[in-house]
């Protein structure tokens, strides 16, 4: 027995997973040559499964702001704002947070992990209610915890449900305040956002939403499901991260609350973090400025994402419930799914292969996500891979199996 002994359930089902003759949760990269491109094992592989959505990670300017930041200022700041001071870079970025999602006030963290344990731990407390959507990331659940505050799940996607807890605690003392995410990493379904906005706005609660997966995704300028949904006025609080269509690390919130920045002095997780390096600070400005000045990028990732997700559901794979540029295929049991996804890395695709209990309703996935720098020739030649694989499983042309949720 070891202290680790704990965890023998998991490592069960790991050491049955590698027994397969495959581990999908280690994969390792020979190289990444760009957005849309790699190497696994000497084979050429196709990525889709980078959460790359504008395909920033090699853009020029990108790449030139961060090295110029890096020789002028040095790989790290060694420290925490509070401790070691806040860079120019920094502030520039909270600037410009603050300037695109039209609020006041914008507050950086070292990852979007990190944002959702800093912001939510320092919102609400013992006494308060925390009404999260079944479906949410780990990283609002681990906040939850740290915060201390009563959390209530409600269904996913569920309005009435929402309201209905909602209601049983009128009367109740402490703050309520509702987590929704723009769109739900596993299916790439978005939020019910006017209905969930609505229920605030009766009840008198707070809202966050997560829009780590739908910023530079969803909304006239890219500001995400608020934006699409025409209910920024209705949401408090907006969270997010660097590492999907800005393609670096770190995350933010951005808020019109009035006495925003004493979170800087009473959130932990901002308090005691070393701050984003100057290099990756001033690659996510480029990026924030690049999501601007280029809608035909978030144009070019729906294109793509339509292609692939109409592709998948016309040759009778089960698809989620909406086309975004998270594409997830439901596959029917493990066996098959560590199978499937196995042939399909053989075949030059790379992509997650999502497994309870990271899934919701224990689901198995097949995830793709979609970039705005795959070219419809790369798309076109996934979608042949998949078909090829089905084939080879007898997975195609039979009955079409069915994801909760789904449409």
């Amino acid at each position: 027995m070891t202290i680790l002994a704990k965890h023998g359930a998991y490592k069960q089902a790991y050491d049955q997973l590698r027994a397969s003759g495959v581990d999908p949760l280690n994969v390792r990269f020979d190289a990444v040559t760009s957005p849309t491109e790699g190497v696994i094992g000497g084979q050429a592989m196709i990525l889709l499964g980078t959460n790359n959505y504008l395909g920033l990670t090699f853009d020029p300017d990108c790449v030139d702001r961060a090295i110029e930041a890096t020789r002028g200022q040095g790989t790290g700041t060694t420290g925490s704002r509070v401790a070691n001071g806040t860079y120019g870079g920094h502030k520039r970025l909270e600037e410009a947070l603050a300037k695109f999602f039209g609020r006041q006030n914008a507050m950086v963290f070292s990852t979007g992990y990190q944002a959702n344990l800093g912001v939510l731990s320092t919102l609400v407390g013992r006494g308060d209610h925390l009404m999260l959507d079944a479906d949410s990331h780990a990283s609002i659940y681990d906040g939850s915890r740290l915060g201390h505050a009563e959390v209530i799940r409600f269904r996913h996607n569920n309005p009435d449900d929402l309201y209905k807890r909602l209601r049983r605690l009128e009367g109740a003392p402490g703050d309520r305040l509702i987590v929704v995410e723009g769109i739900y990493s596993m299916l790439g379904d978005t939020a019910p956002l006017k209905e969930i906005a609505a229920v605030k706005r009766e009840t008198g609660a707070y809202l966050l939403v997560d829009e780590a997966h739908s910023m530079g995704v969803l909304g006239e300028t890219g500001r995400g499901l608020a934006e699409a949904a025409d209910v920024e006025a209705d949401v408090d609080f907006i969270v997010g991260t660097f590492s999907k269509s800005l393609g670096s690390v770190g995350g933010f919130c951005v808020s019109d609350t009035p006495d925003f920045d004493i979170m800087r002095i009473v959130s932990r997780p901002y308090m005691f973090t070393a701050s984003l390096p100057p290099g990756i600070v001033a690659s996510t400005l480029a990026a924030l400025e690049k999501l601007q000045a280029e809608p035909s990028l978030r144009e070019t990732l729906m294109r793509n994402a339509h292609r692939l997700y109409d592709g998948l559901k016309a040759m009778g794979f089960e698809v989620g419930p909406e086309a975004n540029p998270i594409v997830a295929v439901a596959m029917p049991d493990q066996e098959t799914a560590v199978m499937f996804w196995k042939l399909l890395l053989e075949g030059g695709v790379y992509l997650n292969l999502a497994l309870p209990p990271a899934t919701p309703t224990n689901v198995r996935l097949l995830r793709s996500s979609v970039s705005a720098a795959h070219t419809l020739a790369q798309i076109d030649t996934v979608l042949s891979v998949f078909a090829e694989v089905g084939r080879t499983l007898g997975f195609l042309p039979s009955g079409r199996r069915r994801i909760a949720g789904a449409v």
